[in-house]
Parts: C-alpha cells; sequence; structure tokens
C-alpha cells in the first residue's frame, strides 16, 4: 500500500527561512495544505471555471504556446507511442488565450478529446499574475510556471531542481518514488522524451507487467498526496513524480529552483561530465573512484581532512568565500586541455 506524505498547514512554514530548514533541507517531500488558498487566483477558480478564465485573460500577453492534444482513446494519458520511437499525442501552437478558452469550453469532456499546455513560464505569458499571486516561502526572484488543462496524466519523471507545485484550480495526485529506487524504475529513453525529462516505464505500466520485475519491490514504497486548490506540495530534486490532474479542469503554478545553490554550477552538470570521464572505465577502477567519490564529495565518514587544522584544509575548506572559485578555475583550465 502507497504511503502517505507529511503534511503541514500554512501557518507551520510562513517564511522562506522557516521554509528552507523545516521543508527543504531535510529533503523529503511535503504537502503544505493551504499555502496559496488566499491567491486571488484560488477565489477565482473556487467560484468556476469561467472566473478563473476571465482572471487569467487580464494578464495575458497575446503569445503562443505549446499545447498537447490527446484523442479519446488516449484517456488523458500523454505517453510514448508502443515502440518507444513517438507519442501517442499529437503537439500544436496557439494563443495562450485561445487555448484557455478551449480548454474551458471543453471541460465537460463531451468529445473525450483532452488539452494541455504546462510549464509556461508566467512573467512571458501572463505579466503581472505574479505580483497579484506570491509565494511567501521563496524569493521573489524565483520564477513561477503555469499549467492549464483537462484530466491528465504526467508519468513519473524526475527533476534536478527543487520544485513547488501549487494546486490553483482542479485537483492533483501526486505519486513519489525516492531516488534511491533509480535502479528499480526501468528508465526511458533519455534522449527522446515527450517534454524534457526522462519517464519510469515501469510506474507507467499496469500492475502485473511482467516486462519489469524489479518494480514489485518499489511499488509499495510510493508516496501519495491528494491535493485541492490552495495547497502545495514542495517536491525535492531528484524525487521520481508522477502528477495526475484529477478534475475536468485543472491549473497549477509551479516554481523550480536550487534551494542549496552555491554557484552556478549544478550537480547534473558534474554527473554528465562523469558519463565521459567514468561510467566506461574497468569495474575495478570505477569502484576506485566512487570510494575517493565518497570520501572526498559524498563524505560518508565526515569531512575528508578532519584531523587536520582547519587553515590546512585547502581547497577542501568552505567553499566560500573563495575556495568556489578556485576550484571552478582549475576544473575550467583542466577541460581546457592547458
Amino acid at each position: 500500500m502507497a504511503q502517505s506524505i507529511t503534511q503541514l498547514a500554512a501557518k507551520d512554514v510562513s517564511d522562506a527561512a522557516a521554509f528552507l530548514r523545516e521543508v527543504a533541507e531535510p529533503c523529503r517531500p511535503v504537502v503544505i495544505r493551504g499555502l496559496v488558498s488566499s491567491w486571488p487566483a484560488v477565489s477565482a477558480a473556487n467560484g468556476s471555471p469561467g472566473q478563473l478564465r476571465d482572471y487569467i485573460s487580464r494578464f495575458d500577453a497575446g503569445a503562443e504556446a505549446e499545447v498537447f492534444v490527446g484523442e479519446p482513446h488516449i484517456a488523458g494519458k500523454y505517453y510514448y507511442s508502443d515502440d518507444l520511437r513517438s507519442f501517442n499525442f499529437s503537439r500544436a501552437r496557439m494563443h495562450f488565450n485561445d487555448a484557455l478558452n478551449r480548454i474551458v469550453a471543453t471541460e465537460s469532456g463531451s468529445n473525450g478529446s483532452s488539452m494541455y499546455m504546462g510549464s509556461l513560464p508566467i512573467e512571458q505569458y501572463l505579466p503581472g499574475f505574479a505580483a497579484e499571486n506570491q509565494l511567501s516561502v521563496l524569493n521573489m526572484n524565483v520564477a513561477p510556471r503555469i499549467w492549464i488543462g483537462h484530466a491528465s496524466n504526467v508519468s513519473a519523471h524526475y527533476d534536478t531542481m527543487d520544485n513547488i507545485a501549487c494546486v490553483v484550480a482542479g485537483s492533483r495526485r501526486f505519486t513519489l518514488y525516492a531516488p534511491e529506487t533509480i535502479d528499480r524504475l526501468y528508465i526511458g529513453p533519455i534522449d527522446h522524451t515527450m517534454a524534457g525529462q526522462p519517464v519510469s516505464l515501469a510506474a507507467a505500466a499496469p500492475a502485473d507487467d511482467e516486462r519489469y520485475p524489479r518494480f514489485r519491490e518499489v511499488r509499495e514504497q510510493a508516496l501519495t498526496a491528494e491535493l485541492q486548490p490552495g495547497d502545495a506540495i514542495y517536491v525535492p530534486k531528484l524525487w521520481w513524480h508522477q502528477v495526475e490532474a484529477t478534475a475536468p479542469f485543472n491549473v497549477l503554478v509551479n516554481y523550480w529552483w536550487d534551494a542549496f545553490s552555491i554557484g552556478r554550477d549544478a550537480p547534473a552538470t558534474a554527473m554528465l561530465l562523469s558519463l565521459i570521464a567514468i561510467a566506461e572505465r574497468p569495474p575495478a577502477e570505477r569502484q576506485a573512484w566512487k570510494a575517493f567519490f565518497d570520501h572526498f564529495v559524498f563524505r560518508t565518514n565526515g569531512h575528508p581532512l578532519a584531523h587536520l587544522p582547519a587553515e590546512q584544509h585547502g581547497v577542501l575548506g568552505p567553499l566560500k568565500p573563495d575556495n568556489y572559485q578556485k576550484i571552478r578555475a582549475r576544473v575550467m583550465q583542466m577541460l581546457r586541455g592547458a
């Protein structure tokens, strides 16, 4: 049986410092009930889809957006074709407001087809929306995105950034798997994806699918949460999450950012570099490098130079104020072959 996610009330995380300390630092998913219930957009959504459409349309900048269109037979599950070479939906370019009007006009589902547009930068498509609908637990420089559509199922995937997803209209069901389950999720194509990130083929398959036997070990470890308008969920980076919009009309606003960034370099960049530097070396050598990564980077036994005075830690001392740039300069020099 799937497990429930930790839940907090909005009053428990009233500012950015409390959010980082109590929610983000443990690196576990958390549902925050009522976090954005005071938003004007949520109030409009509580009236009717038409009222929310009219509210959102006030900010429309007239930009074109990419829209996913699904035929009735996919039942809102945007996914691959059987051979994984193409997809079971089509894409169209439409002006934002035209797409919004069409989604609202067909939210009753009478024709059985579905539409959604997602990951649209709000500042580009709806300037002024973010100023009226602010998130108190993040700095203002974290830019929101908006997702609008019919009932849909987005397959389990991960992001390399932290994520706060806020339900404005409709309802959302999140199903999450810990990063440590990656070897049992049966990852789909890395560079042929629906929206940028690879998905778990096993999590999207029927429960009795014999192609993915190891997934049975983690299916019952999934965390689940049901969100209503005004609720939000924090999804830490690298947590796999399947997102189902379960109402006929759904709107979600999300924020991606790196909660603990020290500089411009992301962990995903280091992993890609490791692919070409380490991944196809002999197994014994890979194990040797793994031991060094564990010691110097992951620090499984504490600081690697804890036996020395702090003033002798050199580049293994604190990254700020100087070591970050020193190490980065050395890496860039090495990559240039100097």
